[in-house]
């Protein structure tokens, strides 16, 4: 890791604080102290606190900051306490050492090898995603410092829009905010901490509630969750999708929180993990819905196996009816869910781009978008399936990942007009990307049943040679830290080499190029600290908010413009000869204009042809020349209106 990100490090500290000391406390408060697996729940409880305090502070008159979060996190740690007195301790044995070191080993290990990945896809600590959605996001959170607000009903106000999931910008906000770091080293700083810590947990939170805590399947899972690139890497690389991979990261844990309520046997119990599946679907649901869709989707199919296994088993007509009725209403929950959540055409035009065979490989193979396998993943993942096969009472692993592969196979494998493929992918905008991101979530656990069929077949073998325990727990060592070299495999290198190109800063970036980035280095020293600039977003001018905290006069591309903003982006190029441009001008009380060229983020000239009056401007006695930097990045002052 270059010395260049010792400035991300604080940054980075913050985001972690604040991923575990909230949870932690309210998991230390409501569960005992040596239940193994509720600690991988911590970062999931994090997140839903910080993004619950984040929406609670404008009501309580609070400035977006750690009283807010201190504040919620006292309530939260208050009712878990109460609860863990009500309804009585768990019945729990001290772990056993080896479970101890597998879980932080696990986590140490993942984290360490997530945190190359990702400093390498990143490029360095200040690069900005060149993508699309980036304009909003960075422009959110600049927002957010500004108005000392990261809720739901604030985040979207740089889009138009009256509500935004706004867990992923609480986070960023609040490592800017504490650590005076910029927006983009606050952003990547905390996406590390999310791919580094969040997602390594949550994966081995599914493992350790999947598999009874076996220090196998918990170093196993830790190992794997660095072995997928198409999460969390695909996520950093396409769109950007910053929110909805806050919202995968948490995914895992919360299949495992279902799971946990359907094993309770008692009142008490169902009480603790009815709370605690509330608790991280709030995580989930506030880092994007459709994340929560996800998991509804895969929680149902989970409950309903178990459902159908219970009646089976059972034999009784009692246990056919509550828990047929049980399911209609799941189902009935669901069919809302996928109503209420339907995009619009203009939204969801995304088609397939392969055959559904291939589609159907790729899943199987939890290896999307074209990329190479991992000999390992691979190899673990079909010895998982085809142990499922054989022992189909532990079905219940692999059911998510067969929802994730049929979302994947429809979105990507399967025509546009298809009724199925519109009617359960039509929430995910139809979209190939979103969906393969699931395929990790939903096939580590796979993998981790096939590394742990793998180590009791060993194990038997060395119980028959009779070999020295010490030579089992050599071997033992050596194969786990061998697995986690798959965090550099070809699938995860060559998505990363995608993905860094994505932050990569040149002459060509697709939506700020070097030389603009310059300019914008300059803008503070050139201009009023209460400017207002105009300039084309398409081309990256609306990010002189995010990066200068200087105030543009239009945040992001689709954003609501007036009469007069339109005019002036079809027309300030006339401004010398048409006098409607200056009156506008005046209105909207415009002092400055960033010309990036016509260069715009999609490198399409049919993009941005609203706006073709602000582009390639030329000096005039209204447009006074106050900087420039290399052919096409300029900075006019507006005079004479």
């Amino acid at each position: 890791m270059s010395t260049d990100w010792a400035i991300a490090v604080p940054s980075f500290v913050v985001a972690i604080g604040l991923f575990i000391v909230p949870g932690l406390a309210v998991r230390l408060a409501g569960w005992s102290p040596q239940t193994i697996a509720h600690y991988l729940f911590v970062p999931a409880i994090s997140t839903a606190i910080v993004a619950v305090a984040a929406n609670i502070a404008p009501l309580l008159g609070l400035r977006w900051s750690l009283i807010p979060v201190a504040i919620v996190t006292a309530v939260a740690a208050g009712a878990a306490y109460a609860l863990r007195r009500w309804v009585g301790p768990e019945d729990v044995h001290r772990p056993h050492p080896r479970r101890i070191v597998a879980l932080v080993g696990g986590l140490v290990l993942a984290g360490t090898v997530i945190v190359l990945q990702l400093t390498y896809v990143f490029v360095g600590p200040d690069n900005i995603s060149q993508t699309f959605d980036n304009i909003v996001h960075l422009n959110s959170i600049r927002y957010a410092l500004d108005a000392g607000s990261a809720g739901a009903l604030t985040i979207g106000a740089t889009s138009d829009i009256g509500f935004y999931p706004n867990a992923w910008h609480s986070f960023v906000t609040l490592a800017a905010e504490l650590t005076g770091a910029t927006v983009p080293v606050a952003v990547n700083s905390t996406n590390i901490a999310i791919g580094a810590f969040v997602w390594p947990a949550s994966a081995m939170a599914l493992a350790a509630v999947l598999f009874r805590e076996r220090a196998a399947a918990l170093a196993a899972s830790a190992a794997l969750s660095t072995g997928f690139g198409a999460f969390p890497i695909l996520l950093f690389f396409f769109g950007v999708l910053y929110p909805n991979t806050m919202g995968y990261a948490n995914l895992s844990a919360g299949i495992a929180a279902v799971l946990l309520l359907l094993r309770a046997r008692t009142a008490a119990t169902r009480t603790r993990q009815a709370v605690l599946l509330l608790v991280v679907c709030g995580a989930v649901g506030l880092g994007h819905p459709n994340a929560f869709l996800a998991l509804f989707a895969f929680g149902t199919a989970v409950a309903l196996y178990i459902l159908l296994c219970t009646a089976v088993r059972e034999h009784a007509l009692r246990m056919w009816i509550v828990n047929g009725a049980i399911a209609l209403g799941i189902i009935a929950v669901g069919i809302a869910l996928w109503t209420f959540s339907r995009t619009g055409w203009d939204m969801s035009r995304w088609g397939p781009w392969q055959s559904t065979a291939q589609a159907f490989g790729e899943a199987v193979l939890a290896s999307p978008r074209g990329y190479p396998i991992t000999i390992a993943v691979s190899v673990l993942l079909l010895l998982g399936l085809g142990v499922l096969i054989r022992r189909p009472r532990h079905l219940v692993v692999g059911i998510p990942f067969a929802v994730a592969a049929l979302l994947f196979v429809l979105a990507s494998g399967v025509g546009s007009g298809n009724f199925v493929r519109e009617m359960l992918t039509n929430p995910w905008y139809n979209d190939s990307f979103r969906l393969a991101a699931l395929l990790p979530t939903a096939a580590i656990p796979v993998a981790t049943f096939g590394a742990v069929a793998l180590v009791d077949g060993v194990r038997s073998l060395l119980h028959r040679w009779s070999a020295p325990k010490l030579v089992a727990g050599i071997i033992a060592v050596v194969a786990a830290v061998a697995l986690f070299a798959v965090g550099a495999g070809p699938n995860v290198t060559r998505t990363a080499q995608d993905a860094r190109a994505a932050y990569t800063l040149d002459a060509s970036s697709a939506l700020l190029t070097s030389d603009e980035m310059q300019l914008l280095s300059r803008l503070a020293a050139n201009t009023p600290a209460d400017a207002l600039i105009l300039g084309n977003p398409w081309t990256g001018t609306s990010l002189a908010y995010a990066l200068t905290g200087r105030h543009v006069l239009e945040r992001h591309i689709f954003g609501t413009r007036d009469d007069d903003e339109a005019f002036v982006d079809e027309h300030l190029a006339d401004i010398a000869e048409d006098p409607r441009v200056c009156e506008a001008i005046d209105r909207l009380g415009v002092d400055y204009v960033l010309d990036f060229g016509s260069q715009n983020v999609f490198n399409n000239p049919d993009s941005g042809t609203d706006r073709a009056g602000l582009n390639d401007l030329v000096a005039s006695e209204f447009l006074v020349l106050v900087d420039s930097e290399g052919p096409a990045a300029r900075l006019y002052r507006i005079e004479g209106c």
